[in-house]
């Protein structure tokens, strides 16, 4: 069973960046889920995939998980490139779009 350390994306119906700083370790599915007949919820016996460890940084996941003999996969953090804007901006005559009430 392999496990992904990644960092996760900032969420994206807020402006904050919370809990995107960490690095987190999740177990990758080891088996396919089942459906339950009687109820029709799916489920599955891999009780590693409910784990999820974070991290302050990478390299003490890739410790943790090669201490615990566990294979993993990194996946490289996505930064959000800066968007320089500028109030004043918003109404300039020269605007593409022009600006209406």
């Amino acid at each position: 069973m392999t496990a992904r350390i990644y960092r996760p994306a900032r969420n994206a119906m807020q402006s904050g960046k919370g809990k995107s700083k960490q690095w987190v370790l999740v177990h990758e599915q080891a088996s396919a889920r089942e459906i339950d007949p009687l109820m029709g919820y799916t489920s599955s016996g891999d009780t590693r995939t409910q784990i999820k460890l974070s991290f302050d940084t990478q390299e003490a996941a890739e410790a943790y998980a090669q201490k615990n003999g566990i294979a993993y996969s990194v996946q490289p953090a996505h930064d959000a490139t800066p968007k320089r804007v500028s109030y004043p901006d918003n109404f300039r005559s020269d605007r593409k779009t022009p600006w209406t009430h």
